[in-house]
């Protein structure tokens, strides 16, 4: 893609943010209510099928261009990201395992949005430890027959499929080689719980899911072969984290661009609050962290683009980029002092999204060991 047409894209996106999402999003936040509004709005932009491949009906865009929409979107509403983002995860795992039947008959609807959903790994004694899952599925002829629980799924009450990690094979040594991923679409036996409530990430749709001799046909089966699922999920995780790393940029740069423009407008003591070095200091490094977090973000996408294993540079823009989002939002909430504290403002809000980001997609204790590990790997003495 040409740097005009990239340039095209982001506008049309920005275009759509200022006009649709800004002046909706504090209210629609506040009340927790589904943006049914703008998802058509963002089918109608082809987000849903934006890194899936043009011969399936995607955009197929870079993760380089990927990453910045995730950001200018994250910017004003992080919470719709996640509609998207989760989406493609599941989309990624069939364009890159799955058979060619799956990707023909998933995927351009997935990229229209006539079939929406995310990716169901986590559960109520397993999320990091992706091996410890508990949700079995034993073959039964044509079919496979699913018992267990997912908690924590984006997309599962609004959406109508999941990625489905699941153990085929309980008694596997290693327990990933026993681990299997199928496109479950929702059916007898896929059961929703109601929509959990949560500090922030608000407005999206998350729940708990449980699975009550839920059947889902053999042709379901991701790449056709078991004890597959655990590569087939990691896999759709790399570019997850990127997303995510993204996310981070969008909240740090909003808090940002907040921060900035309030020091200026709020005097104390007879002039701007920005004149204070106290002041000075925190903008300074919000600025620093904000930009490093890019720059992190860009090297990520650029070699998931390139092709290369990227999990060390997955999680350093990941661990960096959500940690500066955090602690950017929260100096932001600092220099606006008790309007800050407000629900009147969007500085709240962004202080209550970041903490979703350290823990999603792999804890950032996690990605601090997959960056020793590679470091280790990559430069053996």
């Amino acid at each position: 893609m040409s740097n005009e047409e990239e340039t095209l894209i982001l506008d049309s996106v920005n275009r759509w943010l200022q006009r649709d999402v800004a002046p909706y999003a504090h209210d629609l936040e506040q009340a927790d209510e589904y943006p049914h509004a703008m998802v058509e709005q963002m089918k109608e932009l082809g987000l849903f099928g934006a890194t899936i491949d043009p011969q399936y009906g995607g955009l197929g865009l870079s993760a380089s261009t990927y990453s910045k929409i995730v950001a200018a979107v994250a910017e004003v509403w992080m919470s719709l990201s996640g509609i998207f983002n989760s989406h493609l995860i599941m989309a990624r795992c069939v364009q890159s395992f799955g058979t060619e039947e799956q990707k023909q008959k998933y995927l351009p609807r997935f990229a229209t949005g006539e079939l929406r959903g995310g990716i169901g790994l986590t559960e109520p004694d397993a999320g990091t430890d992706l091996q410890g899952i508990r949700c079995t599925a034993k073959k039964d002829g044509d079919y496979y027959v699913v018992n267990g629980s997912k908690a924590w799924i984006t997309n599962s009450i609004e959406g109508s499929v999941i990625g489905l990690l699941v153990k085929t094979d309980p008694n596997a040594t290693p327990p990933r080689k026993g681990m299997s991923m199928f496109i479950a679409e929702n059916g007898e036996g896929f059961n929703v719980s109601k929509k959990l409530k949560k500090l922030g990430y608000k407005g999206i749709d998350t729940a708990d899911i449980s699975f009550d001799n839920y059947r889902v046909h053999k042709d379901c089966l991701i790449g056709g072969v078991e004890g597959r699922g655990f590569y087939n999920a990691v896999g759709g995780l790399e570019l997850g984290r990127i997303n995510v790393a993204a996310r981070g940029v969008g909240v740090a740069t909003a808090a940002l661009k907040q921060a900035t423009a309030y020091a200026q407008q709020r005097k104390t003591f007879g002039k701007p609050i920005c004149e204070h070095q106290a002041i000075q200091l925190k903008l300074g490094e919000m600025a620093t962290r904000t930009e490093a977090a890019r720059l992190l973000l860009e090297q990520a996408a650029k070699a998931f683009d390139s092709g290369e294993r990227c999990d060390m540079e997955a999680g350093m823009a990941k661990y960096f980029a959500t940690e500066a989002a955090a602690k950017n939002a929260d100096e932001n909430l600092r220099i606006h002092g008790a309007f800050g504290y407000s629900c009147e403002a969007d500085v709240e809000r962004l202080y209550r999204d970041a903490p979703l980001m350290i823990i999603g997609e792999g804890t950032n204790e996690m990605q601090r060991i997959i960056i020793s590990r590679q470091l280790i790997e990559r430069n053996p003495i």
